[in-house]
């Protein structure tokens, strides 16, 4: 008992036991930095170019937001194939219930900014006419449009040009992408550090205790705060396809939670990037919208001309033929415009995301592990010799501080 007691009031007792305990400080705190790095801050803080630091993610947006439409989404299905998934039937009955209540407004909207004064003129029992010719046709317009529009959707807007301007604009929104997905997995990393720095520790403590080589404590916390970054990365994704080592069966933690990060990461992307607003604002607003409004001007003539029925002769002669071309086209865009007060109803967007995530999300867990890592490996692979580079330096300079304040 004395000797333990001589021991423990020893000085250099607890300079050593200190050793392991720094080397998991250093693991947790570069791992932990590690993971800011790459998401945080969103925006450029510090001097360009040289002074100061953005996120990987953030800082790499268009990239990063192409990798994963190119990896990810064109995996889960074509767009022809999402949109049908949303029920253009459906979406069609929705905005012609929007539409029916306003019918008349929007008619005198698209007319009056062609002819206003001509029509104001017209008695009220002929517009009346039109109005229920409208009424009638309406709906059978809208769902005509919305079926050649699912036919023809690839070629009316650009699917990834709409994800990847979408993440561009909102780079928060591409941080959550990964961190839904990774959650778990970040929150390991950091622990890891810890763990495993603390294993190196020991060996260090070893080494240190009969070989007091100035150097041996700075590259050891190299070692550690480069090693922890690159163990917990590896035990992330590999190994990519269940492995039997005796009784156990192991594989990449990622790649384990396979249904429970399709369940996460299909709800985000469902409500807040491949939406029924989204894909109608692209269709609008797109680069490819002209298409979108040239449909509509091919689609509509007939349509119009049923509703005017034998009105059309008084209503060319009210505003003139190319007048009457004007509103043609003019009805149907209005139709699309107004379209997006269905989308105004948190219920009805809920009902038709909720459709769409159920089929991404089987395809997501049907994936094979080496498409499903893509889902986050990216993440990481676009600068992952940095952030171990990082983790290296700052456990260098942790080793070269314990050597300085502790042991000199």
């Amino acid at each position: 008992m004395p000797d333990l007691t001589a021991m423990l009031e020893h000085p250099e007792f607890w300079k050593l036991l200190s050793i392991p305990f720094v080397a998991g400080l250093v693991g947790w705190s570069t791992n932990w930095v590690a993971i800011e790095m790459t998401f945080y801050p969103v925006e450029f803080v510090g001097i360009r170019p040289i002074f100061g630091w953005q996120g990987i993610i953030p800082a790499k947006a268009t990239k990063m937001a192409t990798i994963f439409v190119d990896t990810t989404m064109v995996r889960l299905g074509r767009l022809a194939e999402v949109f049908a998934e949303m029920e253009p039937e459906v979406i069609a009955r929705r905005i012609a219930e929007v539409m029916e209540p306003r019918l008349e407004q929007y008619t005198d909207e698209v007319v009056l900014r062609s002819q206003g004064v001509l029509w104001q003129r017209l008695p009220r029992a002929m517009r009346q006419q039109v109005y229920d010719a409208v009424r009638r046709e309406m709906p059978q317009l809208i769902a005509g449009l919305l079926a050649e529009i699912g036919d023809r959707v690839e070629e009316l807007m650009d699917f990834k040009a709409m994800i990847v301007g979408q993440l561009e604009r909102d780079r928060s929104l591409l941080n959550r992408l990964f961190q839904e997905a990774g959650a778990a997995e970040f929150r390991f990393i950091v622990r890891s550090g810890l763990y495993f720095g603390f294993l190196f520790g020991l060996v260090q403590l070893g080494v240190w205790a009969f070989y007091r080589a100035w150097w041996v404590l700075p590259v050891f916390g190299l070692l550690v705060g480069w090693a922890t970054n690159w163990i917990a990365l590896n035990v992330i994704f590999r190994p990519l396809y269940p492995r039997r080592i005796g009784p156990f069966v192991v594989q990449g933690l990622f790649l384990r939670r396979q249904k429970e990060v399709a369940a996460a990461w299909c709800r985000l992307v469902t409500r807040e990037i491949i939406t029924v607003e989204n894909i109608a604002r692209a269709l609008l607003y797109g680069p490819r919208s002209a298409r979108t409004r040239a449909l509509i001007k091919e689609r509509l003539g007939p349509v119009v001309d049923r509703a005017l029925g034998p009105l059309k002769p008084l209503a060319r002669l009210a505003v003139g033929e190319r007048s009457l071309e004007r509103i043609k086209a003019s009805v149907g865009e209005k139709a699309l415009h107004v379209s997006q007060d269905a989308f105004a109803d948190p219920a009805f967007v809920e009902e038709r995301a909720a459709v769409v995530e159920k089929v991404i999300r089987q395809r997501m867990e049907n994936l094979p592990p080496d498409q499903f890592q893509d889902l986050l490996r990216p993440c990481f692979q676009e600068d992952e010799l940095k952030l171990i580079l990082v983790g290296a330096a700052l456990g260098f300079a942790a080793g070269v501080a314990q050597l300085v304040f502790v042991f000199n």
